[in-house]
Formats: C-alpha cells, structure tokens, sequence
C-alpha cells in the first residue's frame, strides 16, 4: 500500500540520501518526493512510499524519525496516481478542453496535482450568490455552507480552524486553499481531510497553475 509522507528536514546536503537509505534499509520503497518549500535552515517534503504487506504504518515514522533532525509532520494512505509531469499534463488537456469543460477537468485533476482529496470551482454570479459549478469525487457538499470569504479576491489558506467552518468539517479535519480563477468572485477551493494544512507555497504553487490554466483555457485553437 502507498502512502504519503510529509518530511520536515534540516536543509543540508546528505539528509535525503540517508532518509532514502533508511527507509530502503527497512525494505520500504520511495515512489516519488516533491520539495515543497526550503527556509530557515528546513525543507518541507513529501515523498510517497510504497509499504511492505508485513510492515505496519507507523513504521515509517520510526524509520524516519530515527534520522537526527527529520520530523514527521503526516502520514496517510495514498491512492492517487503518480505522473511527475502532472501540471504540463493538466495544461495541455485545458487547452484542448475549451471554456464549456474546463472547470470539470480543473476540479478533477487539481487534487492529483496537489496531493489533495478534493476540489470545487466556485462562481460567485451577479445576482444569486456563489454557486458550485464544477467539483472532484469526494468533495463536501457546499450546500448551506456560509462562506464569508466569498467573492474570492486574493488567494487564501483556509484552516480547519477557522471560525466559519462547519463543524462536521472540523470533525474530518478538513483542510483547505482557496484562490481566485476565471472571473470576478470565483474561486478554486482544494481540500484534504485530515490534514496536513496547507502551506503557503502550496498556495502560491495553485495561484500560479490556476492563472496558466485561466489563461490557456481562453486561448484560440492551434
């Protein structure tokens, strides 16, 4: 079984490697690792592992962890498929989408992209409010759901904390980013269950797909 792992790292050569070695001593096989973000002497990574049927889950935190300096930020199962060319691939397939499916395809694979459970596009219309035109299997109902942020107008991480959450959310601890796309007031809402939150280079990485995607989905055809 896969999972994924979220590593935080002192940022100095080497400790990859021997974060690989450990792990490869323990017979557990690393499938794929994104570098999230590096600062203050740390680097934030995720590395999705494949788990020997014999070992259990918590093994893998001992194993890292047993490296000076690496903690365990998360760990849970992954199913999504992996494809290190992920973003060109999602860009490619909105231009050809056009306007009419793009939102769909958006919310559909964002969350491969991302390493995320779900995604939702959101229009704020003119005159009846924000509405869910487009979202990803496993998405929460936004139904009744009172969004104070809505019109999006800057990109945002949206905490389970956080007071207008519902509380059915907060019990799945529901973590989630949000950034403008596509027109006054709508958005791009990206979640997880049960963490970990989202970090602001993870935001910005969204904020920068989502304006390619506006973009490329608008263009004329070649």
């Amino acid at each position: 079984m896969s999972y994924l792992l979220r590593l935080v790292v002192p940022d100095r050569p080497g400790i990859l490697g021997a974060v690989a070695t450990a792990l490869g001593t323990a017979g557990i096989d690393i499938v794929s690792l994104d570098v999230l973000e590096r600062g203050n002497g740390v680097a934030v990574d995720d590395v999705v592992v494949d788990l020997p049927p014999d070992r259990l889950p918590d093994s893998l935190i001992t194993v890292a962890q047993g490296i000076p300096g690496v903690q365990v930020e998360s760990l849970r199962p992954f199913a999504g498929p992996l494809d290190t060319h992920r973003e060109l691939e999602l860009l490619e397939s909105l231009s050809r989408a056009g306007a009419g499916t793009a939102e769909k395809l958006l919310a559909a694979e964002l969350p491969r992209v991302f390493h995320a459970g779900w995604a939702v596009v959101l229009d704020c219309g003119p005159t009846v409010g924000w509405q869910v035109i487009a979202a990803s299997d496993a998405a929460p109902a936004f139904d009744d759901v009172e969004l104070p942020w809505m019109p999006l107008t800057t990109p945002r991480l949206l905490p389970s904390e956080d007071d207008w959450v519902p509380e059915r959310w907060r019990e799945m601890m529901i973590e989630m980013m949000a950034t403008p796309y596509g027109g006054d007031g709508c958005a791009v809402v990206l979640g997880r269950s049960g963490g970990p939150a989202f970090r602001r280079s993870e935001l910005l990485r969204l904020v920068h797909l989502t304006g390619i995607a506006a973009t490329v989905t608008y263009l004329p055809p070649a």
